[in-house]
C-alpha cells in the first residue's frame, strides 16, 4: 500500500493524514486499490481493503464517509461510518477520521489547531462554482470560532488544468482567469481556484500546500474519471487529529 503525507499536515504534532494511491501489492480489483463502494467493484472487497487503509494510520472503525453529491451541503460529524448526502465535513473529535474521495476533484483538508477543529472539502467544477470551500470555513469561522488565519491546508492531487477540458457551459461559471482557450472549449484550473478561495479568507501562504500532482497523468498512482471513465475507481484521504 503507497500513502501520500502531507508537509504541511503531517508536520503538525497531533495530526493523521494519509491519502491512499492506486497501487497496492495486496490489491485484486480491475479498478487497483479501490476505496469506493459506488463504482462496480465488489463491495466486501472494498470494505476489506478500507479497513487495511484505515487500520495503517491507526484509525480501524473510526472513519466518517459521506456520499458525495457535488454539492454545497456542509455538515458536523461526531462519529464513525457513512453520514448520508454531503460533500463537506466538520469534526472537533479526537480520533475521528474524516475521509474525502476523488478520482479527478479536488480534496481540500483543513486543520485549525487553536480550536482544535478539522475539515474535510469534496470541491468538483460544480461545487467549486458553489463556493463550497468558502462556505466552509465560513462555517469554522462562524459556528466554530476558528480563525481563518490559523488554518492549516492541503489540497491534494486532482487534475491539472492542461488536462481538464470543458464546455462554455461550464466555463461561464468562473473568472475568465482560470480558463485558457482550447479551440471552442476551455481548459479551467479548479485547484487554482480553491487556492484563491483559501488565500481570500487570509489563510496564510506558509500554511498552505497545493499538489502539483496531476490525478490525470499519474496514471499509476491516481485514479482519473477524465482518463478511465467508468473503469475509473477512487482515492479516499483521511484527516484526524491524535486523542
Amino acid at each position: 500500500m503507497v500513502i501520500l503525507k502531507s508537509l504541511v499536515l503531517n508536520g503538525c504534532q497531533n495530526i493523521i493524514f494519509g491519502l491512499a494511491a492506486k497501487i497496492d501489492g495486496q490489491a485484486n480489483s480491475p479498478f487497483g486499490f479501490n476505496l469506493s463502494l459506488t463504482v462496480g467493484d465488489d463491495n466486501e472487497r472494498v470494505e476489506t481493503d478500507r479497513q487495511r487503509f484505515y487500520k495503517s494510520l491507526g484509525l480501524e472503525n473510526r472513519v466518517a464517509t459521506q456520499n458525495q453529491i457535488h454539492g454545497d451541503r456542509i455538515i458536523f460529524v461526531d462519529k464513525p461510518s457513512n453520514q448520508g448526502e454531503s460533500d463537506a465535513m466538520i469534526s472537533d473529535k479526537p480520533n475521528l477520521g474524516l475521509a474525502i474521495s476523488t478520482a479527478d476533484c479536488t480534496s481540500i483538508f483543513l486543520f485549525e489547531p487553536k480550536r482544535k477543529i478539522i475539515a474535510g472539502v469534496h470541491s468538483g467544477w460544480l461545487g467549486t462554482s458553489l463556493k463550497i470551500l468558502g462556505k466552509t470555513i465560513l462555517k469554522l469561522e462562524e459556528e466554530c470560532k476558528a480563525d481563518p488565519k490559523e488554518i492549516i491546508a492541503y489540497l491534494g492531487p486532482s487534475i491539472s488544468q492542461k488536462n481538464y477540458e470543458v464546455g462554455e457551459e461550464v466555463a461561464r461559471n468562473f473568472d475568465e482567469k482560470y480558463l485558457l482557450p482550447n479551440g471552442e472549449k476551455f481548459l479551467l484550473d479548479v485547484a487554482k481556484i480553491n487556492y484563491d478561495i483559501l488565500r481570500k479568507f487570509e489563510v496564510r501562504k506558509e500554511n498552505i500546500q497545493l499538489s502539483t500532482l496531476c490525478s490525470f497523468e499519474w496514471s499509476f498512482l491516481f485514479h482519473s474519471y477524465r482518463r478511465d471513465g467508468k473503469l475509473s475507481g477512487r482515492t479516499l484521504g483521511v484527516l484526524a487529529m491524535k486523542g
